[in-house]
Parts: C-alpha cells; sequence; structure tokens
C-alpha cells in the first residue's frame, strides 16, 4: 500500500510540475496538390508549413502543446478536395491551411463549414469565395476584384489602347477576367477578344491565330502559369512579338522553364517575389528555409501564403480557445495589422485579407522576376 501511495504522489507531482506533459496535440490540417500540373506549389507548400510547424514544436509548441500536422493532397481538382476535406474532417482537425485554385477550394467549404473547422485559403483569390458569408473561411491571398483594379491601372498606365483577355473558363482565371475586362472598358480600353483556351493543351497556335486577327497591342493572360509558358514560346514560333501580361497565378519559375527565353518581357501583377520580401518575419522566413532545404527557396509566393496562414493561426491559437468560433472572432476583431511573410496585413469581416500587396513584374533576360513598377 505504502508503495502504491507513493506512486500515486510521485504521478500527482509531475503533473503539478508540467500540465502539458500529457496535453493532447493541436492538430492542423494541410490540404495542398501534391499530385497533379500543380504539385511545384503543393510540394512548397507541404515544405514551408512543415518548417513552421517544426519551429514551433522546437520552441515548446503554443500554450505547451505540440502541433501536430495533417497532410492530405487534392491534386488541384475540386472533386479530390472535396475527399481531401472528408478526411481532415474525419482527423478532427481544428483548422485547415489550403488550397490552390479557387474551384478546388470552393469544393471544400461546406465540408469545413459544416464541421465547423477554421479554413485559411491562399491561392484563391475568386470573389464569391467570401461574398458567401462563412464565418469560418478566410484567405492570405488577395481577391480578384483587386487585382482587376491593381492590372487595369498598369494597363492603362503602359498606354495599351487594345487588348485581348483570355482565360481557361476556371474560378479564377474566368474571374479576374471579367474583373479586368469591366475596368478597362471604364478607362475606354478596348477589349477587342475575349475567350478561353483549353487548359493542359499542347498546341495553342489556333487561338493565337485568332487573336493575332484583331491586333491587339497587348495580349492579358489570367490563368495559370503552364498554359503561359507555352503561350509565350508558340507566340515566339510564329515570330509574333505582341507583349503579354499575365494574373498572379503566372508567379512561378516553372514559366520560365516552360516558355525559354521567350518569357523575356512578359509582364504580371502579383503579389511580391521572394528576393522582395520587406518585414522582418518575411527576411527571417527566408533564411530558415535556405537553411533547412539545401540554400534553395520555394518556387513562388503562393505556397508562402500558406506559411502566412500558418502564421496567423498559431497566433489566434496563443490568444483564443482551439476551436473556429473563437479563433475566427479572433482573427476578425484582434489580430490587428501583423506583419507576415509576404507584408502586413490583417482580415476584414467576410475574411479577406487586408493591406496592398500587388506590384508590376517583368522577366529579364536571365528569366529573374525583377519589379518594373
Amino acid at each position: 500500500m505504502k508503495k502504491i501511495k507513493l506512486f500515486a504522489l510521485a504521478l500527482a507531482f509531475a503533473f503539478s510540475l508540467s500540465g502539458t506533459a500529457f496535453a493532447e496535440n493541436i492538430k492542423i490540417g494541410l490540404m495542398c496538390p501534391l499530385t497533379g500540373g500543380w504539385t511545384s506549389e503543393g510540394k512548397d507548400m507541404e515544405r514551408i508549413v512543415s518548417l513552421l510547424a517544426e519551429e514551433v514544436n522546437k520552441n515548446g509548441g503554443i500554450n505547451g502543446n505540440q502541433i501536430e500536422l495533417v497532410i492530405e493532397d487534392d491534386a488541384g481538382d475540386p472533386r479530390s478536395a472535396a475527399l481531401a476535406a472528408q478526411k481532415l474532417a474525419s482527423h478532427q482537425v481544428i483548422a485547415v491551411i489550403g488550397t490552390y485554385g479557387s474551384a478546388v477550394t470552393e469544393a471544400t467549404q461546406n465540408i469545413y463549414d459544416e464541421a465547423e473547422i477554421l479554413q485559411i485559403g491562399t491561392g484563391s483569390t475568386n470573389v464569391r469565395l467570401t461574398e458567401k458569408g462563412l464565418d469560418y473561411f478566410f484567405r492570405t491571398c488577395p481577391r480578384d476584384d483587386e487585382q482587376g483594379i491593381v492590372a487595369a491601372n498598369y494597363i492603362e498606365q503602359l498606354g495599351y489602347k487594345n487588348v485581348a483577355i483570355v482565360h481557361d473558363n476556371s474560378s479564377y482565371a474566368s474571374g479576374l477576367a471579367e474583373e479586368s475586362r469591366a475596368e478597362l472598358e471604364k478607362r475606354g480600353i478596348k477589349v477587342v477578344f475575349y475567350d478561353a483556351l483549353t487548359p493542359k493543351e499542347r498546341d495553342y497556335s489556333p487561338i493565337l491565330t485568332k487573336i493575332k486577327a484583331v491586333n491587339p497591342d497587348l495580349i492579358f493572360f489570367t490563368a495559370y502559369y503552364p498554359e503561359a509558358g507555352l503561350l509565350l514560346r508558340q507566340k515566339s514560333e510564329m515570330g509574333w512579338n505582341v507583349p503579354m501580361m499575365g494574373g498572379d497565378a503566372v508567379n512561378n519559375m516553372d514559366l520560365v522553364k516552360i516558355a525559354g527565353k521567350a518569357a523575356e518581357g512578359f509582364l504580371f501583377v502579383s503579389p511580391p517575389v521572394l528576393e522582395d520580401f520587406s518585414t522582418a518575419q518575411g527576411k527571417a522566413f527566408i533564411q530558415t528555409y535556405k537553411a533547412k532545404y539545401d540554400n534553395t527557396l520555394p518556387q513562388s509566393v503562393w505556397a508562402v501564403l500558406a506559411g502566412d496562414a500558418f502564421n496567423v493561426l498559431a497566433e489566434a491559437l496563443r490568444h483564443a480557445e482551439p476551436n473556429a468560433e473563437a479563433l475566427s472572432a479572433y482573427l476578425k476583431n484582434d489580430l490587428g495589422e501583423y506583419e507576415g511573410i509576404t507584408g502586413t496585413f490583417g482580415f476584414s469581416k467576410k475574411g479577406d485579407r487586408v493591406g496592398p500587396l500587388y506590384r508590376l513584374y517583368e522577366v529579364d533576360a536571365n528569366g529573374k522576376f525583377v519589379i518594373k513598377q
């Protein structure tokens, strides 16, 4: 009996010294495209969020609790994403980071909302995602209507008068195309061509021939980097040197790999590339990432926005109860101006990122992305 009492006392003493010794992990989900056409984005998202979670855990976790990251592949496809969301919900995660692609994210929103799981989108800019009144949805990327205004401003400043707009019928690309067309027409700039291509095809010479026939002085492409790279290369092979501009989904170094020398002079509107991060957190992140991953950097800023999502979620968990309602209230009402990796931002009552972000970039002769304006 004496030994049993001593053991009980020792156990109680252990609990009194560390209330976290037997604490449960905080489960956070990451949904990203680890397979499919956007694999480079997904792999970088996985590396970044894993690195940040590892750093938090090495420093004692959050309020003494360790972060447990649960990762699911959405394959950049809405149907796969819905399955991934159901799996994450079954794992009882308290929040989910992701994903890349508005249509992919939209396929998961109701699943997370009904399960009362906070979701922070990272590369999903379609306007309607935050117009549904979902209390637990946020995003660290801007909206298409904001980008449409910025793109139209740059096009006007550069003096283009006749613009061809090409999208791919995805939620993101068609949304940005519509917003941009409306903004350009307000400024008296003619949209002389407006149509969609089919993504993942290998030959875009037919649509390029149609565009050439209307003689635009700029092509504005609102979809993703794989198709943008092919358009640039095949336009060059036609001997046609009309300028081309892209939206923010072309911000990926794979664009240059696909287009080759034809990428030179290509313009795009985007959040800053990694070399242009100006916050203390952004600079520290770059050094930490390089030290972990053999002096390399992520391929694009979109994956880094998953890092911003993780960090604001961690900040909310330090101050609020670990449930969707409390975390949502903190992010909307108490986070304020947060100095993140990609810049200083907060959230609106709708869950949208608030704060300036966009710049105009140009691809130089060495294939580097440099600020033009």
